[in-house]
């Protein structure tokens, strides 16, 4: 619900509308927005809408399993009840030598009394409650309640006064605090309309953990402060429900995407950055493993559903499950990468492995799960494609990035709403590429391989083409325009630029003696590459025009600056 058409904007304040929302920003800046957020707050309306949905299928259908085991056992205990009644009355029949056509019927419930009631109860789909810890002006607190048929309510919070005074400003005005209403006829008291939206003043952390008991846990937490998410990590993965939704931001990439701080991507991430054209995929990877890491401390482990690097920030989608076994298999999906400093080769060397041992025994089938730690390294000190120094880089988290089921509800979602999200057109871009995306592990761009051997770059769709036809599957990466992900080894797409190189020479006496791409075309190539285009070289999402990446929407656009003011602020994306 926005401002009413007669709201006549204070002095000193300007009024920002969003979608369904609408909202008050002081001059001041106490409390900050950035309008490009928008996206952001796009995406997640919609993943927690998809959420709320596949929550409440499942539900539904344990629900429905519950009432068909109900349903069989009365059923098998009306059956019962009617053999005992009839060796009764086939005792009593003997006894007294009765004859049949005199028999007195049986007492006890009829047959049509006694079956098990054939109507059954409706499924009710349940209501859930967001918790936004960090939440500045309350808009993302507000498009949640405004946008989310299925919210209880929002847990809205900020540690700074002006934020709050803000917050409960703009939750009137979009008219979901609480209020009293006219009583109903008969009724003396007047009726409390609870509030859509509860503001809460205080430490988010320490909110969180009030609401780590399996009681009181909150179904949604969404994490969105103003840096780095890491502070915040161990409280929300406490406070969740089984099941429950995860939505993380962090804006720290220069952090997380450089190697300019490494120490400080160790002390919040538990991992050292990398240092190649695909550092944002390991940026997404290293805040999966503090995730999975934190949630693991108390039994708990996450399911990535949409894992996506965004402009300046890294925006994650998690469901927390309650699984000692599942928390075991963490071991096998982190691992920790070798990275050549030249020509942007890796190693993956896996922490662990799983072995699965199956038995039959009677005919029956048993599956005895072992965690063994891995063997390593499997590579030198050297690369072996280009003799560079190698790096290491994690641990990081191996698995994959997306869910493809989760992600096609949340795109068929979009695209029969477009009319309600303002950035519809980019997030069925991105989220088409994501659907794609295959789950092995980093990225390239084929200019960026072209630089390392100094040679002419051929087009994406002539190297997409020599990689499927070498045998190997490709698709396209969201985190980068341009960019391939594969099935190929480095090695293999090396081997293909040498292949490129014999029709495309590189002139060698502008290339330096100690240069690493003399190594790289010292070599000869294995395979004799095919350029020649592949009916399967272009993806699906290339054959329709889609915004599948960021386009400037404001000159200088950016993350924006902290609010001011002496305290130090959470912005609210």
């Amino acid at each position: 619900m926005t401002a009413p058409a007669s709201f006549v904007v204070p002095e000193g304040y300007t009024l920002h509308k969003e979608n369904t929302s609408a909202i008050l920003l002081p001059a001041s800046n106490d409390a900050f927005l950035n309008p490009v957020q928008e996206f952001n707050r796009d995406l997640s309306v919609a993943c927690i809408r998809t959420w709320g949905e596949t929550m409440n299928a499942e539900k539904e259908r344990k629900w429905r399993q519950s009432l068909e085991r109900r349903a069989k056992k009365a059923e098998g205990q009306h059956k019962a009840k009617k053999a005992k009644t009839a060796d009764v009355a086939d005792a009593s029949s003997s006894v007294t030598e009765q004859p049949a056509e005199s028999a007195a019927p049986a007492e006890g419930p009829s047959e049509h009394a006694a079956a098990p009631s054939q109507t059954q109860p409706e499924f009710r789909p349940q209501p859930f409650v967001i918790l936004e810890a960090l939440s500045a002006t309350g808009l993302r607190s507000i498009r949640y309640a405004n946008e989310i048929p299925l919210v209880k309510h929002v847990i809205a919070n900020d540690l700074s006064p002006a934020a709050v005074e803000a917050m409960r400003r703009n939750i009137e005005l979009n008219d979901l605090h609480e209020k009293t209403e006219a009583s109903a006829e008969g009724s003396e008291k007047p009726s409390i309309r609870p509030a859509k939206v509860r503001v809460n003043e205080g430490d988010a952390c320490a909110l969180m953990y009030n609401h780590r008991m399996e009681r009181n846990r909150v179904d949604v937490v969404d994490l969105d402060p103003y840096g780095t998410a890491a502070p915040f990590i161990d409280a929300a993965v406490q406070c969740v429900n089984d099941g429950g939704l995860l939505c993380v931001t962090c804006t720290d990439m220069s952090v997380l995407a450089t190697t300019n701080y490494p120490e400080k991507c160790f002390s919040n991430y538990g991992g050292a950055p990398v240092k190649a054209e695909y550092c944002h995929e390991a940026a997404l990877r290293l805040v999966l493993h503090t995730l999975a890491t934190s949630a693991a401390r108390y039994g708990r482990y996450i399911y990535p559903l949409l894992s996506l690097s965004i402009d300046f920030y890294v925006r994650l989608f998690v469901r927390v499950h309650t699984s000692p076994i599942d928390v075991k298999r963490v071991f096998s999906k982190t691992a920790v990468y070798y990275v050549c400093s030249g020509c942007q080769f890796y190693y993956e060397q896996p922490l662990g492995r799983v072995v699965e041992n199956t038995t039959e025994k009677n005919g029956k089938v048993n599956v005895n799960v072992h965690f063994k730690v891995q063997t390593g390294p499997g590579v030198s000190e050297r690369c072996p494609e280009c003799n560079s120094a190698m790096h290491v880089a994690g641990p990081m988290w191996s698995g994959a990035l997306h869910d493809k089921d989760f992600v096609s509800g949340v795109l068929s979602h979009v695209e029969s709403n477009e009319d309600k999200y303002g950035t519809a057109a980019r997030m069925k871009g991105m989220l088409t590429v994501a659907k794609e995306e295959l789950d092995t592990p980093f990225y390239f761009t084929p200019s960026k391989v072209s630089s390392h051997f100094h040679c002419v770059c051929p087009s994406l769709d002539e190297t997409a083409s020599a990689i499927l036809h070498a045998g190997h599957k490709i698709s396209r990466s969201h985190a980068c325009a341009g960019s391939l992900k594969t099935t190929a080894s480095y090695a293999d797409i090396h081997d293909i630029f040498r292949s490129w190189v014999k029709t495309h020479p590189v002139r060698m006496d502008k290339v330096p003696e100690n240069s690493p791409t003399r190594v790289l075309l010292s070599k000869e190539a294995k395979i004799e590459a095919n350029f020649k285009r592949h009916p399967e070289s272009i993806t699906p999402s290339s054959k329709v025009k889609l915004v599948r990446y960021q386009q400037n929407p404001t000159p200088n656009w950016g993350p924006g600056a902290k609010p001011s003011g002496k305290r130090k602020r959470d912005e609210d994306e």
